[in-house]
């Protein structure tokens, strides 16, 4: 890379210019870390999206427990099978079918390319890692499970979100997970960009 003040190249690890002593790259790091608490998604949003979420889900599981309620009745039809006994077995496999459902709503669209559940999608923010890359599934699994710990001691880990410095729930805590506006990323992913070292020499004018 070339020192944005005296033009003088330097190796690509330097961090300070061996000509005039200017600390490379300082631009664009002092001004990006002016917006970076503006990228964090704050509580009241993703609270908003945990609701769309809920609806959906909620939903959704009332669709399969209607389902389920009716193939199970159609299995058990012609047998001694009392008809609470159907019910309380039609409940039991609704419920296992809306764990895994639920499961698979967040797990995999949290590390997909979205980045997002629908809800999320719907605000505007995504789910990262800590360095602001897509997430894994492992670490998605990670995160999913974690909530429970988030929602054991009386959903404290959920409302930490709105006190933690990068905005961060218990869960994410844990699974070493950013939730970020979307929008808010790209504008300083350009002030990068636009403020990075200078990476040629400077045009030189004859007199």
């Amino acid at each position: 890379m070339y020192c944005s003040n005296c033009g003088v190249h330097s190796p690509d690890d330097a961090k300070f210019c061996p000509k005039c002593g200017s600390q490379l790259g300082t631009k664009a790091v002092v001004e990006t870390s002016q917006d970076t608490s503006a990228c964090y998604a704050g509580f009241w949003k993703r609270f908003l999206a945990f609701l769309i979420d809920y609806g959906i889900l909620f939903l959704g599981g009332a669709i399969v427990g209607a389902i389920s309620e009716r193939l199970i009745g159609d299995l058990l039809r012609g047998t001694p099978t009392h008809m609470g006994t159907r019910r309380a077995i039609a409940g039991v496999i609704g419920l296992i079918l809306g764990v895994f459902l639920n499961w698979l709503y967040y797990t995999l669209l949290e590390s997909s390319s979205v980045q997002a559940t629908i809800g999320k999608m719907v605000l505007g923010i995504i789910v990262t890692d800590l360095n602001g890359n897509r997430i894994s599934f492992a670490r998605a699994n990670a995160r999913y499970w974690s909530r429970i710990i988030s929602a054991l001691i009386l959903w404290i880990g959920f409302i930490m979100a709105g006190f933690t410095k990068k905005k961060q729930a218990l869960h994410d805590i844990i699974a070493e997970t950013l939730v970020i506006n979307k929008s808010k990323r790209s504008i300083r992913e350009k002030k990068l960009t636009e403020q990075s070292p200078v990476t040629s020499p400077p045009r030189k004018f004859s007199t």
